[in-house]
């Protein structure tokens, strides 16, 4: 059973979903038959990284609210993080655009490492205010990760991994996805957002009983 999952890297809600998912992961009976993909999404496609700007600014601008609206909101996704073991540092995020982290976790997937690249990337974001956009950062994560220097370099100097992005990018589109996290599974459901483990839970089991009797209606 595949479960296919559109994710951003700077959408915190997508780290907190991912905590969620796996614990119903944990508790699925039949955790090792099935089979995860990580999708890009990027939440705004022209954004551009400005370390000048903090992140509470950055929500209050793009929203529309105040500053202190922002701060609340922020408070309020760091402790809902806290809740499943998450530490959210949002003083040291960097605003910064996340395209070519993703392209970085679309090399990883090329080697079956897309789900520690998802971690590592969340990871960087949210709790090490690591800037996702700098070249010299996402080679270490990308070495960390267990890539070759010489492929992440190699990577980020040509426009190679941009198409799969964007491809990514597009199926989500067609398939009517307007948030993220998305999660597709087996091709005949979708979830929607950091549901609970129990949510979670009843969709893999249920996915899992028709695939035994079914052959999946392919969406995508």
């Amino acid at each position: 059973m595949k479960v296919d999952i559109w994710s951003e890297i700077r959408c915190p809600f997508c780290y907190i979903g991912k905590r969620k998912f796996e614990a119903a992961l944990d508790n699925f009976e039949n955790k090792g038959m099935v089979e995860i993909e990580w999708h890009s999404y990027e939440l705004d496609p022209t954004m551009k990284t400005n370390k000048d700007v903090n992140i509470y600014d950055y929500l209050a601008e793009r929203k529309g609210m105040s500053l202190e609206q922002s701060r609340q909101m922020h408070a309020f996704v760091s402790k809902t993080a806290s809740e499943v073991g998450l530490q959210y540092n949002f003083d040291k995020t960097v605003v910064a655009s996340s395209f070519d982290g993703h392209r970085l976790i679309q090399l990883a997937k090329k080697k079956g490492l897309g789900d520690i690249a998802e971690e590592k990337l969340f990871k960087a974001y949210f709790t090490d205010g690591i800037d996702i956009s700098e070249h010299a950062s996402l080679i270490d994560l990308g070495i960390e990760i267990g890539l070759q220097r010489y492929e992440v370099e190699t990577m980020l100097q040509s426009e190679s991994l941009t198409e799969q992005v964007r491809k990514d990018e597009s199926i989500a589109e067609t398939i009517g996805v307007n948030g993220v996290p998305f999660f597709v599974f087996d091709q005949k459901y979708a979830v929607s957002g950091a549901q609970s483990p129990a949510t979670f839970l009843e969709v893999l089991e249920k996915s899992w009983e028709e695939s035994l009797k079914n052959d999946p209606i392919d969406i995508i």
